[in-house]
């Protein structure tokens, strides 16, 4: 099937399935009783093209050491020449007979056959350059697996000298590669993993210097500096590993995350792969020792396999877990063996072909566990809140329709989310919060027990559920709040921790107290990474609202400063033990910045993630609450608690400037940016001189006097931050008048004689008036009125785009026009290919409509991008709109594919309402990549309609007419 994850693929495949999409549309118009054209001259161009490309092809066949391309390519290029020669026969009965049935029939096979070949051809030599780059990758991967081994600065300096050259070839062909790829997603992996493994390589070999000179030394923090490399080299294996899973990929799902099951276990495969030859070396080695390179792949492969087993069907589960406690039980008595000498043994040697063996069958289960997750077509519950409750919100409005539990899955993941958020919270707000838990929790599982009688379609059933879409709304702008608020509480200073754990680790010798300060810094250090990475899943899975990058970045951010912290711990210890040593000191630095990227990283996304108006409003409150317990330090006249709270608010007044400062550089518009300035440099000199008379107060509890200058200084210095929240707080102009009061009931009289009746107007003497415009109405519902089956993917997306768009009124807003149009041609072309009317050309037809379709919403998005003068949101906007246009061109090719799949039938056959049931292979692989084409496409339509209208608030004032978001009825009515 064709496949398009190539820019050149895409170039080729298009124009041939243009003049594919022709030759069907010809056929389709001979069924109607015209006769076929002379198409020898076109046919003879095909055919001389097919001629060039196979010569080209087994030129390439002879020249290359591929054995697989010199396998597949054959084929291939067979199956490409004899459509050629089936459009030569075809043409020659064609011009003898236009009317030909043969002729006809033929003439389609070979259009078929000349695109599948095509494709067929070019994916072949392009999984064959991938596989070249894979080659070198796993060169890098050898090399790291090694680095273990190496004790001695000779193996260093050759294992750099090798290292090298083989990184620098991977990082110019990846970064080529990724230029060439049209999946954007696929793009920005490979270049993450590439500039992290950039980062990682000096780091890496520095780790690596300092192990072996203290081993040389035989010193203390042997098994510190060890830890260090490992966590390096590991971390360079995964950023690797990565690149070949990526690499490797040819489609794209809108709506897939990394932390899905079924990427995770894709990953996990993956990695197994890369292990099992280091694996494999080990069991052949009679001498090989216990803790080896070899024995930690063995160990590598049984871990990846039980995560495979924690997200597989439960079917797969058992046997993976069995063979993997089988293995392990085996290794550990080959272990004991080959540790007294007894590795030549014919127990050991027995052993290790049963291990052998034992590896192998792992891999064929973890294998069939993967592609049996990946065929059952379970669907996940989404990864943040907003997700979920979407999800929610499709089984609410239908309870009585089996969504195969998902809506259930995702209202008990909301609850879940809620508690863990809760339990960051003060008192009142965190027993408000459990008790809308708790409220939404019990109505769920009502709902759920009505649903599982058969009761889901009841007016009770329907009564709890209304209930619970306005209860999920409240669940989750609660815990949206207390995400803000958290980010409030846990960023307000993220430079103490680690300065002074970095003043211990540098502390000189024979300071007193050294050791148990660098272990109480230490423990303060990991308390507060273990806070950060805690606050980042919150707001990953309740403050992103559908920002998937954002979610992700986040998720990878929190696990990053979680595995640097005890890394920088031992690179602390060795610092302190080897003041002097220039490679310690440069090392300890390397990973004290990278643990201070990490942590900016991640606020700085959280910072993003929540509204900075809602931010500075909590940062606000949380001043007032230290300003009161500043008072209550006045009364009381303690000192140190007027220091410790002026510091807080001094702090908190800081983050509020730092967001003022980011959402001035964000932003174009210059009156926002003036306005912004002016207000946070207002904020920003108010800050010291707060502090200054706060430690006035300090020295002087008593004096009444400077605690009204504080009082003064403080009330300006909230002054200031109203100011900051009125200058970043923007509110939309609608335009829409208030609605006039309603009249008194008692001034209202039906039969009051005074009132007559107003005179007629005088009719119009030339022209009538103009007719009043008709009202907004949805024709297109009639469509969607009913609810689509798990069986009709195509209209379930299309559904889906037509509910989220619904909500908005089309009139004045030509992006929300445009969408609603894709909906309803998706829904067509789901009829079509349930065969509800039409034939192949009706098929084609509707497919280039919704490729233009997909055309106008991108440039409609484009020029809304083009005068939104917020720098996040127009980023995020064309990201988004940028896929739109490259789907559409796959949807028109898939689709001409699917109706070369119809054969010479007049009309398309009816499915019995499924879209992907029935045909050959080869036409239910078409379908399933329509299907996931037109998911695709209608995902990536609503995630620009949902980022156009966020931006619609930051247009620039001289942008002209603007479209207007006016919403209809709350979503939730939906």
């Amino acid at each position: 099937m064709p496949v398009f994850h190539t820019k050149t693929i895409e170039s080729i495949l298009e124009p041939v399935a243009q003049q594919v999409s022709r030759l069907v549309i010809l056929h389709e118009e001979a069924e109607d009783g015209n006769a076929m054209p002379d198409l020898q001259r076109p046919v003879f161009a095909v055919s001389a093209a097919v001629a060039n490309l196979a010569k080209v092809g087994r030129e390439t066949i002879q020249s290359s050491d591929d054995a697989i391309l010199r396998q597949d390519m054959p084929a291939a290029l067979q199956r490409v020449e004899s459509a050629s020669k089936f459009l030569e026969e075809a043409s020659a009965m064609l011009k003898s007979d236009p009317y030909s049935q043969p002729a006809r029939k033929k003439l389609i096979e070979g259009s078929r056959g000349i695109l599948q070949g095509t494709s067929a051809l070019l994916l072949c030599f392009d999984e064959s350059e991938v596989r070249k780059i894979i080659r070198e990758c796993k060169r890098v991967l050898d090399y790291l697996a090694i680095a273990e081994v190496v004790d001695s600065l000779e193996d260093l300096v050759r294992f750099v000298q090798d290292l090298s050259p083989c990184l620098s070839k991977v990082s110019r062909e990846v970064d080529s590669r990724q230029q060439e790829l049209t999946h954007q997603v696929h793009r920005e992996i490979l270049l993450r993993c590439l500039e992290e493994v950039k980062t990682l390589t000096p780091i890496l070999i520095c780790s690596m210097k300092i192990f072996i000179q203290i081993h040389s030394d035989g010193g203390r923090g042997g098994a510190e500096a060890a830890v260090n490399r490992d966590y390096l080299a590991q971390r360079m294996s995964d950023e690797i590993n990565e690149i070949i899973r990526v690499l490797q990929l040819t489609t794209y799902d809108e709506e897939e995350w990394d932390a899905d099951n079924l990427t995770g276990m894709k990953r996990a495969l993956n990695v197994i792969d890369s292990k099992m030859q280091g694996g494999h070396d080990w069991l052949g080695d009679p001498r090989a020792l216990r803790g080896g390179v070899g024995e930690k792949s063995v160990r590598g492969i049984l871990d990846e396999a039980r995560k495979v087993a924690e997200h597989c069907l439960p079917q797969d589960r058992d046997p993976i877990k069995k063979i993997c406690s089988d293995i392990s039980s085996m290794t550990n008595a080959l272990c004991e063996l080959r540790q007294s000498g007894q590795g030549d043994s014919p127990q050991a040697e027995s052993l290790s072909r049963a291990i052998e063996q034992k590896l192998n069958e792992l891999t064929g289960l973890v294998l069939r566990a993967v592609t049996n997750t990946e065929r059952s077509g379970i669907l996940q519950p989404a990864h943040t809140v907003t997700g979920r409750l979407d999800q929610a919100r499709r089984w609410l409005v239908a309870p009585s329709v089996d969504d195969k539990g998902l809506g259930q899955r995702a209202i008990a993941l909301c609850v879940e989310e809620a508690r863990k958020v809760a339990d960051g919270l003060p008192g009142v707000q965190k027993a408000e919060l459990l008790n809308l838990s708790d409220e939404v929790d019990s109505l769920y599982h009502h709902l759920a027990e009505c649903s599982r009688r058969g009761d889901g379609h009841t007016p009770q059933a329907l009564a709890i559920a209304n209930q619970l879409i306005h209860k999920l709304a409240e669940l989750k702008n609660k815990i949206q709040s207390a995400v803000v608020s958290r980010v409030v509480e846990d960023f307000v200073d993220t430079v103490t921790p680690l300065k002074t754990f970095t003043d211990a680790a540098l502390a000189a010798e024979g300071t007193p107290g050294r050791e148990a300060t660098f272990s109480d810094r230490a423990t303060t250090l990991q308390s507060f990474s273990n806070r950060v990475a805690k606050t980042a899943r919150m707001v990953a899975a309740g403050g992103c609202g559908d920002n998937k990058k954002l979610a992700e970045s986040l998720l990878s951010g929190a696990a990053q400063v979680e595995s640097l912290t005890p890394q920088l711990v031992n690179a602390g210890r060795i610092r302190m033990a080897y003041p002097d040593n220039q490679a310690v000191n440069e090392h300890f630095e390397n990973l004290r910045v990278q643990y201070a990227d990490a942590v900016n990283r991640v606020r700085h996304h959280c910072d993003e993630a929540v509204d900075p108006g809602h931010f500075i409003q909590l940062s606000e409150e949380a001043i007032k609450k230290h300003t009161v317990l500043c008072e209550n330090a006045i009364m009381s006249q303690q000192p140190g608690k007027m220091v410790d709270n002026t510091s807080s608010i001094a702090r908190l007044a800081n983050r509020v400037l730092m967001v003022a400062r980011q959402e001035a550089d964000n932003s174009e518009d210059p009156m926002f940016i003036q306005t912004l300035a002016w207000a946070a440099d207002q904020l920003q000199g108010t800050v010291p001189p707060m502090v200054h008379k706060a430690k006035d107060v300090a020295l002087s509890p008593s004096d009444q006097t400077a605690a009204a200058r504080w009082r003064t200084l403080n009330n300006e210095l909230l002054g200031a931050i109203g100011n900051v929240k009125n200058a970043v707080v923007v509110y939309p102009d609608d335009n829409v008048p208030d609605l006039p009061p309603p009249p008194e009931i008692q001034k209202l009289y039906l039969n009051d004689a005074s009132d007559r009746a107003p005179p007629r107007p005088p009719s119009p003497h030339q022209y009538p008036p103009p007719r009043p415009p008709p009202p907004e109405t949805d024709d297109e519902d009639d469509m969607f009125k009913h609810t689509p089956q798990p069986n009709q993917p195509i209209m379930m997306a299309a559904h889906g785009l037509h509910q989220e768009v619904r909500q908005w009124s089309s009139k004045d807003n030509d992006i929300v026009a445009a969408a609603k149009r894709m909906a309803l041609l998706m829904a067509r072309l789901s009829q079509l290919v349930r065969g509800e009317g039409g034939n192949k050309k009706d098929l084609i037809a509707c497919a280039k409509e919704i490729a233009e379709s997909s055309e106008e919403v991108t440039r409609l998005a484009k020029e809304l991008a083009r005068d939104c003068t917020d720098k996040r949101m127009r980023t995020s906007l064309l990201q988004v709109c940028e896929r739109i246009p490259t789907i559409g061109t796959q949807l028109k090719i898939l689709s001409t594919v699917k109706a070369t799949m119809l054969g010479a039938q007049d009309t398309i056959p009816r499915r019995l309402d499924a879209e992907v049931i029935g045909g050959t292979e080869e036409d239910r692989e078409a379908t399933e990549m329509l299907v996931g084409n037109a998911q695709n496409l209608m995902q990536s339509v609503k995630e620009t309609v949902r980022a156009a209208e966020a931006a619609s608030i930051k247009m620039r004032t001289d942008a002209g007419v603007r479209m207007r978001w006016v919403r209809r009825q709350p979503w939730y009515q939906y």
